[in-house]
């Protein structure tokens, strides 16, 4: 830590407009902010941007230190701020994906729903005819899809480049839907 003199004239450098100066802080108060910090932060990722935060903070408000109080409490006070604001904004953000997470299954409930009930055996038989009727080149790409293979290695083995197999799969793709489409009307 820092003498009260040795703030004082780090906070007097800074004002003269030293930025530098404010590097010393820094070093000196940087583990026990953290370790406050963290004590509060469930998410321990999360420390090192919140206490950045806090040491922006203290310096765009040096000037309102006042001298000869205790820097470390005026530091965990901005701390304690910025952990207040931190624990709205992720309650918040918490609420908002639970409501997303919410609507989404909502929408695509009754799809599931449809897709579970409907007779299944007749639309796996329309893609494989669809898969068969393919040129073979697309054939492969599709299998090569289901398989899991990599399109650097599809690339290689069909001697082309992975931006062709990429666009051999979204033409197998389109031409599947349009078939599986003729075939379930």
């Amino acid at each position: 830590m820092l003498s009260d003199a040795e703030i004082r004239e780090v906070i007097d450098q800074v004002s003269r407009g030293n930025r530098e100066a404010f590097h010393l802080i820094v070093r000196a108060y940087n583990l026990p902010l953290r370790s406050f910090i963290a004590s509060q932060v469930h998410h321990l990722e999360d420390v090192d941007d919140l206490a950045q935060e806090v040491l922006l903070g203290a310096y765009r408000n040096l000037g309102d230190f006042r001298r000869g109080e205790d820097f470390g409490a005026w530091l965990r006070g901005i701390a304690r701020n910025q952990l207040l604001f931190y624990f709205r904004t992720s309650g918040r953000r918490r609420k908002a994906m639970e409501r997303f997470r919410e609507d989404a299954s909502r929408l695509v409930q009754a799809d599931l729903d449809h897709a579970v009930s409907g007779d299944t055996s007749e639309a796996v038989e329309a893609l494989l005819r669809c898969v068969g009727r393919l040129p073979e080149k697309l054939r492969r790409v599709v299998r090569a899809g289901l398989d899991g293979d990599k399109p650097a290695l599809l690339a290689k083995e069909l001697m082309t480049t992975v931006g062709a197999i990429y666009n051999l799969h979204y033409r197998a793709n389109r031409l599947l839907r349009e078939c599986m489409t003729r075939e379930l009307d």
